[in-house]
């Protein structure tokens, strides 16, 4: 089974003369364990790609299925608790690292499981083991404001695995990294992927970031112009 398989997947702003097509009939699959690539320059679609498949930015046609659920065919299927699907099955990490400010690295991972109704307890103690797999094992009690960029972006990769999703999305997760820090998160999302047996999908415009990942799709002007392995 497929963690991602998204058919024909197409995107369009406003209708008649005004449209725009942000992505055009997208297809392609990501298995479980996978590291894949969105590359692409800026104004490609990556971000409408990834958004579409995060149960974000509804499609105008094609089809999304998540972790063998089909959650898209034409639109939204009726019924679906996208919240909860969001949840239960997906994790994302952004650009910014979004951390709350008025938390510390540990409680900003409890959130996220907490959210789940995961007791306190529990929480904490899978918070904290997380953490101390990506390194920061002496910056639980630290906030936001006391981290390097590096770091803040391990905690938010610690707060997206923390519900062990079988998807994770990862946008321009590199962009405010110095090289050196950019190379070692998309290093530890490959380890994630390949030990968690997670499929994460990543976009990225930088192509000096996607060394030994398994397969790279080029995007432009809305449309995946190629498919290289890594």
């Amino acid at each position: 089974m497929y963690a991602i398989a998204v058919e024909k997947l197409t995107k369009i702003y406003g209708k008649g003369e005004t449209a725009v097509t942000a992505i055009a009939d997208a297809t392609f699959q990501v298995k479980p364990g996978e590291l894949v690539a969105i590359l692409g320059p800026s104004g490609s679609g990556k971000t409408t790609l990834l958004t579409s498949i995060g149960l974000i930015n509804e499609p105008t046609y094609g089809k999304v299925v998540i972790d063998g659920a089909t959650v898209a065919d034409g639109g939204w299927l009726p019924g679906l608790d996208l919240k909860r699907l969001r949840r239960e099955k997906l994790g994302f990490i952004f650009q910014a690292h979004n951390l709350i400010a008025f938390l510390t690295a540990l409680e900003n991972v409890m959130v996220a499981l907490e959210i789940n109704h995961v007791s306190k307890a529990q929480a904490k103690r899978r918070a904290t083991e997380l953490l101390i797999s990506l390194n920061l094992g002496h910056r639980l009690n630290s906030y936001p404001s006391a981290l390097s960029g590096g770091e803040a972006q391990r905690v938010a990769i610690a707060r997206a695995l923390a519900n062990e999703p079988r998807v994770i999305l990862a946008d321009e997760p590199t962009a405010a990294l110095d090289t050196e820090n950019g190379k070692n998160v998309m290093a530890l999302l490959k380890k994630l992927a390949v030990e968690n047996h997670s499929a994460i999908l990543v976009v990225t415009h930088d192509q000096r970031m996607v060394e030994g990942f398994d397969r790279i799709f080029q995007v432009s002007d809305g449309r995946i112009t190629g498919e290289k392995r890594g």
